[in-house]
């Protein structure tokens, strides 16, 4: 029996995403053991920081890192350091910012929820452009004596209606001001590691708990070695802004043996597993005519990876796509996938266990009377 039988709680098969809700993702099992290693001793939190920080610069091509308490203290962290950098009688003040540049510039079409993140550290968020696009002149007007940075959330779906980031990193060069992109779903590709910082991007964010694998409670901020050191500034185990944010000596470790094994891995042949386990899915649940099934492509936050979208043949299934996410969500094994369009919901690979797919073509034929 183990932890979640003698707690009482079901066990999900993730056919939805790596998302926080469910636990981000599964920790492979070096990784684990890295954890477990590290809690066996105490150390110096500031020294080991600071090493495995050097360690991680160097595999993801970077000046410097830092690991966080997940992506969004990285956000938070950010936008600490570039509105009071390492002035202790700043430190000490935040969240309260007056008399500080506090002014974060966002595009409003790129805001999202997570963008409280920032507003937590005393910034006030500024919006650049409309729904339908973004100029160079929108930026260059909200740029003031207040402004402390511009933050891009990286959204591949949302890109296209938000300045291009290279126009953005000049025009942030020409007024000395820190850009930072949050990218804490855009693994893979491998290459952003160091693709956004490579552009010009002073720091850029990841989640430790989704493409990495790593620990769920973890975060990575890459970037400029000043900006770097300023995050340090202002996160725990200093007694200040960042301290309720504490990243465990196990969570350190281990993003960094997840981050030395993700570099590792054959993306190439992980990306064809993911096509042959979509194109299984779309095979098995070709039953007409209660359903149909065809590939989509990118994934829900963008990634370039296919998923499944299963299609519910509206006049042989009485049931809707609630009714179908909401018996595979209560079943067991419980199963939880993601929306789709009005008749049709997604099976993502990227968060399948091997022989998992099956399971849930089953369950879905099962429900539809397929």
């Amino acid at each position: 029996m183990d932890v979640y039988d003698r707690l009482n709680v079901p066990r999900i098969i993730n056919g939805n995403a790596t998302l926080t809700v469910l636990g981000g993702s599964i920790i492979p099992p070096e990784v684990a053991a890295a954890m477990a290693d590290a809690g066996r001793y105490f150390v110096d939190m500031d020294e080991l920081q600071e090493k495995a920080g050097q360690r991680l610069a160097q595999l993801t091509r970077n000046e410097a890192a830092y690991v966080s308490n997940g992506a969004a203290t990285g956000l938070t962290l950010a936008a600490a350091a570039c509105m009071a950098g390492t002035d202790p009688d700043k430190r000490e003040q935040l969240p309260n910012t007056t008399g500080m540049k506090n002014q974060v510039i966002v595009h409003k079409a790129g805001r999202v929820q997570y963008d409280f993140a920032i507003r937590q550290a005393g910034a006030k968020l500024v919006e650049i452009g409309e729904d339908h696009g973004t100029s160079p002149d929108d930026l260059k007007r909200a740029i003031n004596a207040d402004t402390a940075a511009i933050f891009y959330f990286h959204i591949p779906t949302r890109m296209d209606v938000q300045l291009p980031m290279q126009q953005a990193v000049d025009i942030a060069r020409q007024h000395d001001l820190p850009l930072i992109v949050d990218a804490a779903a855009q693994l893979p590709p491998m290459e952003n590691l160091w693709r956004f910082t490579e552009m010009g991007a002073d720091l850029a964010l990841f989640s430790g708990g989704k493409g990495l694998c790593g620990p769920q409670a973890s975060g990575l901020v890459l970037g400029r070695k000043d900006l770097i050191r300023a995050c340090a500034f202002h996160a725990s185990p200093r007694p200040f802004l960042g301290r309720p944010m504490k990243v465990g000596k196990e969570e350190i470790v281990g993003l960094l043996a997840a981050v030395e094994r993700y570099v590792q891995l054959d993306h190439d042949q992980i990306m064809q597993d993911y096509e042959d386990q979509v194109q299984y899915v779309i095979d098995a649940c070709s039953a007409p005519p209660r359903l149909t099934a065809r590939r989509d492509f990118p994934s829900e936050a963008g990634q370039p990876m296919p998923r499944a979208e299963v299609i519910l043949d509206p006049d042989h299934v009485d049931l809707s796509r609630d009714d179908v996410l909401n018996q595979l969500r209560r079943g067991d094994p419980a199963i939880s996938l993601a929306p789709a369009g009005p008749r049709s919901i997604y099976v993502n690979p990227q968060s399948l266990e091997p022989g998992e797919a099956r399971i849930i073509v089953d369950r879905i034929k099962q429900i539809v009377g397929a």
